[in-house]
């Protein structure tokens, strides 16, 4: 059937000018989030696509037995602070983790702070929390309905009494107590004009950073450092694991790059009264050092510096010239170096990624000499806790079909063994009937991708599986194993093949890798992606009109593009919260600090790769025919403030003027805006399991897949 979209007005006087090169932007009207005319679009879009999503035939067995499956008891790894334990549980469909706290790891456990008593809906969610040093007081930044503006509280660990204390207008920031327990450090934006509540899309620069005095109004707040000739770059402070120093990390966008500064704390006679007098170690952009410790004026980071695969190095902040650097872990020949925590006083824990699957291991501070393995599964370290003062680790284990194992050692025992300290069952889930696998194949240039796939153990290969695609490839994030019920579901009622492809882009063999999928070569990436459809069909796993593709953010933008450059190579493409105008993404709120992956427009050169591939310029104007897009579900939501829904609502609007007014076009081209969410940190349990019943419905009918029992 062919489908009526709402019409939407076209202003085509509406045009850019790049340097000669004139761009219409015809729904540019649609970048006003709060006019009458936006509002109207987003309901006219949301009462075609809300009725489809339900009458879906799966719907209502996909939504119960999601639900079902959801529901089993999910806990964290547990932290130590002072001498009582911390971790977060949920018991299955709360809609936040709430985090618990006991005196010893067998003793009974209370509620220490519950998130879900603080909203009806579950959409008031804790972003930050750090407990001080001793324990003395708990500080906890609350976002509401998705939105990455911050506000945070604070109150006594011991009695939970809450303070008057509360801070404002705090995004991406640090939050790092002293070891007196006298205050915190954080970062806050200026005030600004208009709304700070996710659903504007007004730039933000100008981040400062302070240090909050506990019992003090903010207004009364320390400046202690700012950068009013850089107002793109972002400041997050660590306190030493000594408590002696604030290391000072500054970066500008996102590449993995940053300046080191350090203040000496004990130096300051009066404390902290104002700009701190930060010695500056490292002043450049051009590598990255993160502190892992220090041993009195011996630092210890890891860092990129000539190690595309990360390294440690150490630096006597006594004698800081660059010739006097010591390796401590030279980079591995092919595994990435992750995760690195001090532990026991003198031993760090380890992790490294070897073909997109984790190791962990335990080194010797002071030598770099291994001490031992930690046994894990062919999977992913979801979660890891320790401390320097502690011999106690703890970390999480969890893959395509294992939900979390945390495992405990204490390494001041004679001979530590890692032992089970706590397994989740889903009931409902058996292990054994998925099968999961990894595949290489060839891109476009001949270089080897790595894809994960889960399917139904004795799988024929016939050709005639739907499958699920994901990809991201972006931002040097790595796509590793997790856990995802509606994933498991999708194979074992829908009969269908999960395909993760670790595309160029992403970090899974380091920033050379990162590099090869990012700026000019951003095609690479896009290219991994179709090459793994290709592959799939090759390898008769399923064919074209069978494969539904998926992203979010990086992900959304990747899908997009794909589909304009290959709509014949899918048969459904679900987009979510994609960055879909790459000549004005840097215009909006955080955007600018992704020119760093992918370029900006303003220009000349990089203006050429984005008009390339960029999603809403790409698409066809009508008359339009060629071949049939794929069913597309595009999904975003009004208070996403990382990546405003403009991109999105300006996107479909083109789409439906385009492939939609198609005579060939019989599949549906739809947009779902949520309300009260934003980007995805923090959705409550109840918007998620819907999110995902409204995604495989759709999926599942638009691919023609029935739900076998």
């Amino acid at each position: 059937m062919a489908f009526k979209y709402p019409a939407a007005r076209r202003d085509e006087s509406k045009v850019d000018d790049y340097r000669g090169n004139k761009i219409c932007d015809a729904y540019a009207w649609l970048e006003d989030p709060d006019s009458a005319e936006t509002m109207a679009f987003v309901e006219e879009q949301n009462k075609v696509t809300m009725p489809y999503l339900e009458q879906c035939a799966v719907r209502a067995q996909f939504q119960q037995r999601l639900t079902e499956l959801y529901d089993y008891p999910k806990y964290s790894c547990p932290y130590k602070r002072g001498n009582r334990y911390f971790y977060f549980h949920n018991k299955g469909l709360q809609n936040q983790d709430a985090l618990y706290v006991q005196d010893s790891l067998d003793g009974p456990a209370t509620v220490f702070f519950d998130p879900n008593k603080l909203s009806e809906d579950g959409t008031v969610a804790l972003k930050m929390g750090r407990l001080s040093e001793e324990c003395e007081y708990f500080a906890y930044g609350l976002s509401s309905s998705g939105s990455d503006w911050v506000t945070v509280r604070f109150m006594k660990a011991d009695d939970l009494t809450l303070l008057p204390d509360v801070l404002e207008r705090v995004k991406f920031s640090c939050l790092a107590w002293t070891h007196d327990a006298k205050g915190v450090f954080y970062n806050c934006y200026p005030p600004q004009e208009g709304k700070t509540d996710g659903t504007e899309t007004t730039s933000n620069i100008n981040q400062k950073l302070y240090f909050h005095v506990i019992g003090s109004q903010q207004s009364d707040d320390i400046l202690v450092a700012e950068f009013p000739e850089n107002p793109k770059w972002h400041s997050s402070v660590t306190i030493s694991d000594d408590g002696r120093y604030a290391v000072l990390s500054i970066t500008e966008g996102c590449e993995p790059v940053n300046r080191l500064w350090y203040c000496d704390l004990q130096e300051l006679p009066d404390g902290i009264t104002g700009l701190l007098p930060w010695v500056k170690l490292v002043d450049n952009f051009d590598a990255q050092y993160s502190y892992i410790t220090n041993e009195g004026t011996v630092f210890t980071f890891r860092s990129n510096l000539d190690a595309p695969r990360y390294c440690l190095i150490n630096i006597d902040i006594q004698k800081p010239d660059r010739q006097h650097w010591t390796t401590l872990i030279a980079q591995h020949d092919k595994d990435v170096l992750g995760l690195v925590s001090c532990v026991n006083q003198h031993h760090l824990l380890v992790n490294y990624l070897h073909d997109v699957k984790d190791i962990l291991q335990v080194y010797e501070l002071s030598t770099g000499e291994l001490v031992r393995n930690l046994p894990l599964d062919v999977g992913t370290v979801a979660g890891v806790s320790c401390k320097k003062k502690h011999s106690d680790i703890f970390y999480k284990f969890s893959s395509f079909t294992t939900p979390g194992i945390i495992y405990h050692c204490d390494l001041s025992e004679s001979n530590p063994e890692p032992r089970v300290f706590r397994e989740v069952e889903v009931k409902g889930i058996k292990q054994d009937d998925y099968q999961t696998s990894q595949v290489f194949y060839p891109s476009k240039d001949g270089t080897e991708i790595p894809m994960f796939l889960v399917h139904a153990k004795g799988l024929k290969k016939d050709g005639t599986h739907p499958v699920f695609l994901y990809g991201y490839g972006g931002f040097e994030a790595s796509i590793q194993p997790y856990y995802n019920v509606a994933y498991l579901l999708y194979v074992r009622h829908l009969g269908g093949v999960l395909a993760v492809a670790n595309i160029r882009g992403g970090g899974e063999y380091g920033l050379t890798w990162h590099k090869a999928g990012t700026l000019g070569n951003k095609q690479n990436g896009f290219d991994d992606f179709q090459c793994a459809a290709e592959y799939l069909i090759q390898e008769k796993y399923t064919s074209a009109s069978r494969i539904a593709i998926n992203g979010g953010s990086n992900g959304g933008l990747l899908v997009a593009a794909c589909v304009n450059q290959r709509p014949d190579l899918f048969g459904c493409a679900v987009a979510e919260v994609g960055v879909m105008d790459m000549l004005k993404f840097h215009k909006f709120t955080i955007g600018h600090a992704w020119t760093s992956d992918y370029g900006c427009s303003d220009d000349p050169e990089q203006f050429k790769w984005l008009i390339k591939y960029s999603p809403l310029h790409n698409l066809p104007q009508p008359p339009y025919s060629g071949p049939p897009y794929p069913a597309v579900l595009l999904l975003t939501a009004d208070h996403d403030d990382r990546v405003v829904p403009l991109h999105t609502l300006k996107y479909c609007a083109t789409l439906q003027y385009g492939v939609g007014s198609s005579p060939v076009q019989r599949q549906p081209l739809m947009v779902r805006v949520d309300t009260r969410s934003g980007h995805g940190a923090g959705k409550p349990t109840a918007k998620a399991i819907l999110e995902d019943t409204h995604i495989f419905s759709f999926i599942a009918e638009t691919l023609g897949i029935s739900w076998k029992d």
